[in-house]
């Protein structure tokens, strides 16, 4: 059993490399095989438009044409057994690099004949796992259970089941002091750091666990 699970955040040792660990980890508990990728670490764009991935009887047909960094690890996912996407909420979204991984890796798999489908050659338990600064009751008011829903949908869609994490009302630094963030109550978010980032953490976990069972 091979889990891969893909970092969208630029930082590597925080909330959301933290969370991704953890579900590895429970992955890897149960004799699973684990790989992290750190998209930030990798130089590469979005899709070109270029439709090749999409040309009847193309050496490209069902795959992405771009040959770059991100090469290699859209080659790996379909050897592996699950697939676990990582991402800070940035404005109301996935972060950039997320956003074009995710038109390399799902585009191409797209049927865009009569009925629609999937390429991808079989069926992957997937999942989500979001970090953000928003709390929970925020999520409807700012639309990202509509994001959520939608990027879970893709994944189901072309390729697997798919369960989605959210860490809610995150710690954005370690001292608020040095940073011009006067809104925020830098007592709480620590707090709640130290006291609810933990159960989040095993539920990422459990995750894992879940993911390869």
């Amino acid at each position: 059993m091979k889990v891969i699970g893909i970092n969208g955040s630029p930082r590597k040792e925080w909330n959301t490399a933290t969370m991704l660990r953890y579900a590895l980890n429970g992955a890897a508990s149960k004799s699973a095989e684990t790989k992290l990728v750190h998209l930030y670490d990798i130089d590469y764009k979005g899709c070109r438009s270029c439709f090749a991935c999409k040309e009847k009887n193309g050496k490209s047909f069902g795959h992405c044409a771009i040959n770059d960094g991100l090469t290699s690890v859209l080659d790996e996912i379909p050897e592996v057994d699950a697939l676990i996407l990582g991402s800070p909420i940035y404005f109301g979204e996935v972060t950039g690099e997320m956003r074009s991984f995710l038109e390399r890796l799902l585009f191409p798999y797209l049927l865009y004949e009569e009925g629609g489908g999937t390429l991808f050659p079989r069926k992957i338990r997937t999942a989500w796992i979001y970090t953000m600064n928003v709390p929970e009751n925020g999520v409807k008011k700012m639309g990202l259970d509509r994001v959520f829903q939608f990027n879970e949908s893709l994944l189901e869609m072309l390729i697997g089941p798919c369960e989605s994490l959210m860490s809610f009302d995150t710690l954005q630094f370690k001292d608020y002091s040095k940073y011009a963030a006067g809104r925020f109550d830098a007592t709480s978010k620590l707090k709640r750091h130290r006291d609810i980032f933990p159960d989040d953490c095993q539920k990422a976990f459990n995750l894992g666990i879940r993911i390869v069972t």
